[in-house]
């Protein structure tokens, strides 16, 4: 029942059925009602008039012509008429809600010795007893003649109607969601740096204003990925040409071996931390996306760490997977990955990183989608801290060992699998360790 909880048209679609089978329903019952009282009174008056009127024809008819009589009303009217006799299997009257009334009005104008059947002598129909002087008669009228609407054709008005009302309710909320799907969907293609179509602006006022504030948003936006660009390269200009002076003096200083590592070290992390900031302002393009073979990428990856002298790696790698992406970005993730485990992840009682890549198609939902698994065999964090581990700016230092750097490892990484329509997991590895995988759409 997710789809009920998180999904505004099936909400606006439920509402609106829920309220029409009420609606329904309460018409059927006045309308029921409202007719109740006529359709008694209307029954007993025409089982009144055809009783009286046969009774009338029969009495005042000569002898000779009753039996011409008794044929033309079974042939016109639909009317029999039988000998009363005592021998006569009778069941009783129809079983109908209205029964009860009809027979006391009848009652009191034929007399109260009247009597009712629905079949008599295994012969189906509406079944009225009458006196003649002291001869004792059945008059038998066909059931239609006397029954209304009844439960089955009830029920196929009611199907139509409700069916009609699905459709209506079906619409409705189509065209009542459809400006907030709109909505919806360019917001999300923003989230994955896609560039969304304007959105139109028409409608309500409400939506007319919301609309055009979205698409001013985007443009704005626009504009800010285009001068951040500018921005960066400048930054990472500015940033970095100190740094580079002060290695070149660091070289040319008289200093010790200690002394000289140590500041390269101090230099180095301060290039890296430079590094990640530009890293994680850096906006991944969706117009820069082609089908990539991850497989490939996953290998190098792994071969590249399998050069660190504290790393070991074991792969689980399916051949032919591709995703839609940005190669270089992708790169960067499993980098930073890589060195994320080999900084936090050391193997209890050892001095190195065991590094476990996997890369395999899975269902996913109704369709497949490729599942990278990357984990390490170290302490992990505790449960109820995995989520800081995503924000920018949070270290893990009590958890995963002390550690060097900006703490925007895993803020990168989840920053360009969003915009790759990925989605990331992170939870502890059974047996120890932290398990972080990537869950993204194959390529078409």
């Amino acid at each position: 029942m997710s789809w009920l909880r998180s999904g505004l048209f099936w909400r606006t679609f439920l509402l609106l059925s829920i309220l029409t089978t009420v609606s329904m329903a309460s018409w059927i019952g006045m309308i029921s009602a409202v007719q109740r009282g006529p359709q008694v009174e209307q029954t007993a008056d025409l089982v009144i008039s055809v009783v009286t009127i046969t009774k009338a024809a029969l009495t005042h008819s000569a002898p000779e012509l009753r039996r011409e009589l008794l044929f033309e009303l079974v042939s016109n009217e639909g009317i029999r008429i039988f000998t009363l006799e005592s021998s006569d299997a009778v069941d009783p009257p129809p079983d109908s809600a209205l029964m009860p009334e009809i027979e006391a009005i009848i009652k009191s104008k034929l007399g109260a010795d009247t009597r009712f059947s629905s079949r008599v002598n295994g012969t189906a129909g509406f079944w009225i007893s009458f006196k003649i002087d002291d001869d004792s008669y059945w008059l038998m009228l066909e059931r239609e003649r006397l029954e209304g609407l009844t439960g089955v054709q009830w029920l196929g008005w009611a199907t139509v109607v409700g069916a009609l009302s699905v459709v209506g309710a079906a619409l409705i909320s189509s065209l009542v969601n459809l400006p907030l799907a709109r909505l919806t969907a360019a917001a999300r293609a923003i989230a994955q740096g896609k560039k969304p179509d304007r959105l139109p602006e028409k409608g309500s006022k409400e939506i007319i204003e919301a609309n055009r504030s979205f698409n001013q948003m985007v443009e704005d936006l626009q504009q800010v990925e285009s001068d951040r660009a500018v921005i960066l390269a400048g930054i990472s200009h500015d940033l970095r040409t100190p740094l580079t002076r002060m290695q070149l003096e660091l070289e040319m200083a008289k200093l010790s071996n200690e002394a000289r590592e140590g500041l390269q070290s101090d230099i180095g992390q301060m290039d890296a931390i430079i590094g990640q900031f530009l890293d994680y302002a850096k906006p991944t393009e969706a117009a820069t996306f082609v089908p990539v073979d991850i497989g490939e990428l996953l290998k190098d990856t792994a071969r590249e760490a399998e050069r660190m002298l504290d790393v070991h790696v074991t792969t689980h790698i399916e051949e032919g997977v591709h995703v839609m992406g940005n190669a270089t970005d992708l790169r960067r993730v499993f980098n930073n990955l890589v060195e994320n485990a080999r900084r936090y992840g050391k193997t209890a009682g050892s001095d190195f990183t065991e590094l476990d890549i996997s890369c395999r198609i899975k269902p996913h939902g109704l369709g497949k989608r490729v599942v990278i698994d990357v984990q390490d065999h170290g302490q992990g964090v505790p449960d109820d801290h995995i989520e800081l581990l995503l924000k920018p700016f949070t270290r893990m230092d009590s958890a995963r060992g002390q550690a060097n750097g900006a703490g925007l490892g895993l803020a990168i990484v989840e920053r360009v699998v969003l915009r790759h329509n990925a989605e990331l997991q992170v939870s502890n590895r059974e047996g120890g360790g932290l398990r972080i995988a990537l869950v993204m759409p194959l390529a078409n």
